[in-house]
C-alpha cells in the first residue's frame, strides 16, 4: 500500500492541484481545509507526511503543527511564500521537519516528499553502521538499531529529523559538524538556508535532552564551525 499524505491549505485549487500531482506518484491524499480538519485527519493511523499551509481560517498552520505534534512524530512540511521567512523559522520551531516555498516547483516537491518519507519510514543510517549495539555518553544512551535515544534512562521523543541529526551525532561523538555537511546529510539534498534550519532542530533536541538547554551538557555548539555531542 502506497502512503498516505495529507495537503491542507485553504485554497482548494493548490489542494487540487497538490493532490493530482501527489496522485500521480502513487500517493493516496487526505485533504484539510483548515487547522481544525487538519487535527482530525491527522489521527488516521495510516497518515505518513502532512504537507502544511501557514495563514489558514479557524486554526493556522503553525497552531495546528504544535497540536499535532503532541500525538505524532511523523513528517510534516510547511508550505509557505518565500517572503514568509519567519513563519518558516517559527514553524520548524514549533514542530515542522522542513518548509517548501511557494510557488514552488512540483518535481522539488515530490523529491521533498519522498525523502522525508524514506527518512521516516526507513531512518537508515547516515554514516556507516555502527557495531555496537549502543552509544553512551552521560546521561544520554543512544540505541542505533532501535532508533531510540534515552535520556536518564527514559526515551526521548524525537520526531524523524531530529533522530537523524542524534544518529549522526552519537556515531561521531565529540566530532564538529558544520551546519551544510548536517543538512546534506540529514536532509539529503545541497544546503539552502542550512544555518537557520538545523539551528532550529538542533534547538529543539537541547529542550528534550538537556537539564538546562540554555547551557547545554552535551549538544553543543563550536562557535564559527558547528555543532557537536560531547564525548563524557
Amino acid at each position: 500500500m502506497h502512503e498516505t499524505i495529507l495537503v491542507v491549505d485553504d485554497d482548494v485549487e493548490i489542494v487540487r492541484a497538490i493532490a493530482i500531482l501527489l496522485e500521480k506518484e502513487g500517493y493516496r491524499v487526505l485533504k484539510a481545509y483548515n487547522g481544525l480538519e487538519a487535527l482530525e485527519l491527522a489521527l488516521d493511523p495510516s497518515l505518513r507526511l502532512i504537507l502544511m499551509d501557514v495563514m489558514m481560517p479557524k486554526l493556522d498552520g503553525l497552531s495546528a503543527v504544535l497540536k499535532i505534534r503532541e500525538q505524532r512524530n511523523l513528517p510534516i512540511l510547511i508550505l509557505s511564500a518565500k517572503s514568509e521567512d519567519t513563519d518558516k523559522i517559527l514553524g520548524l520551531a514549533m514542530g515542522a521537519d522542513d518548509y517548501i516555498s511557494k510557488p514552488f516547483h512540483p518535481q522539488e516537491l515530490v523529491a521533498r516528499v519522498r525523502s522525508h518519507l524514506r527518512r521516516y519510514t526507513q531512518l537508515g543510517d547516515v554514516n556507516t553502521p555502527s557495531q555496537q549495539s549502543e552509544l553512551v555518553t552521560g546521561r544520554l544512551c543512544y540505541l542505533p538499531d532501535q532508533k531510540t535515544l534515552l535520556a536518564d534512562g527514559a526515551p526521548v521523543r524525537l520526531t524523524a529529523t531530529e533522530l537523524k541529526i542524534v544518529d549522526l551525532l552519537m556515531r561521531n561523538l565529540g566530532r564538529v559538524f558544520p551546519a551544510e555537511e548536517i543538512y546534506r546529510r540529514v536532509w539529503n539534498e545541497e544546503p539552502y538556508a542550512a544555518e537557520n534550519t538545523v539551528m532550529v532542530h538542533i534547538r529543539r533536541i537541547r529542550e528534550k535532552i538537556e537539564l538546562n538547554p540554555k547551557e547545554p551538557e552535551y549538544l553543543k555548539v563550536v562557535w564559527g564551525i558547528g555543532y557537536k555531542i560531547e564525548k563524557h
